[in-house]
């Protein structure tokens, strides 16, 4: 299937590492301008130097002269920015009931502000061109909250609402707005978090990892890989009718339907 991203230009947020990394290789793979952003300037540019057509931008999206400068530079090397990838690194594992109210309020500064900031800045344009593609990558506890992780679950329930009402308002222009929705796949992210959990129920790693895989029905941790091919369908001109989805890609780890 061609994916008729070829010449488009596809900003991907925090894609030094990770599932933002994958996204940005995936859709490098299918003919798209990249930039490639993140805090590690050198890592960016090391990263977009191995890919077909990218620019790597060191820049800390969480700041509003981070945000400025990386769209600046992409618009530079690229002009239109046609895709925005929202993504971020995910907050600390953190129990609701020990929740400070300032923590609560860094949830929205970290996920839900900056991806806001993004939207405002590369919107207008898609609008006017009438054709965009909007994809935030969230996490399974949209759908079902994850135990211990009470920031992320608030942040990016917060995103997801968002960007549903946000979907309705600008289908009519040709732009999509969807959250894709990763379960277990293996990145240093999730090995951070059962390293936590192992800590937390004082077991090995190992068993951490186990128990965990006895919970996805297809018995594994996804690759980013997979993840990423999934993200290149919902930016393409194919799925031009998909929006407003939060998309799960779990193995079928949530279960509801």
């Amino acid at each position: 299937m061609d994916l008729e991203l070829a010449g488009r230009t596809a900003f991907v947020a925090a894609s030094t590492s990770g599932l933002g990394r994958a996204v940005a290789t995936a859709l490098a793979a299918e003919g798209a301008n990249v930039v490639i952003t993140g805090r590690r300037k050198k890592l960016a540019e090391s990263i977009a130097g191995s890919l077909p057509s990218a620019v790597g931008i060191g820049a800390d999206l969480t700041t509003s002269d981070g945000r400025d400068l990386a769209i600046r530079r992409a618009r530079e090397a690229f002009g239109n920015i046609d895709i925005v990838v929202l993504n971020g690194p995910g907050p600390q594992p953190k129990a609701a009931a020990a929740l400070e109210a300032d923590e609560l309020a860094s949830s929205f500064d970290s996920i839900l502000a900056p991806a806001h900031a993004l939207v405002a800045a590369t919107l207008p344009g898609m609008r006017e061109r009438r054709w965009g593609r909007i994809l935030a990558l969230g996490s399974s506890g949209v759908v079902a909250p994850l135990p211990n992780l009470a920031l992320s679950n608030t942040g990016r329930a917060a995103l997801a609402g968002y960007l549903k009402t946000l979907a309705g308002e600008v289908a009519l222009d040709e732009v999509t707005v969807n959250m894709l929705l990763p379960g277990r796949i293996a990145t240093d992210r999730v090995a951070e978090l059962d390293i936590a959990t192992a800590k937390r129920r004082g077991i090995s790693v190992e068993q951490a990892v186990l128990d965990s895989r006895k919970t996805i029905p297809a018995r594994r941790y996804g690759e980013p890989s997979e993840f990423a091919a999934a993200a290149a369908f919902l930016c393409s001109g194919p799925a031009s009718y998909i929006t407003g989805v939060a998309l799960r890609c779990d193995g079928g780890l949530i279960r509801s339907l």
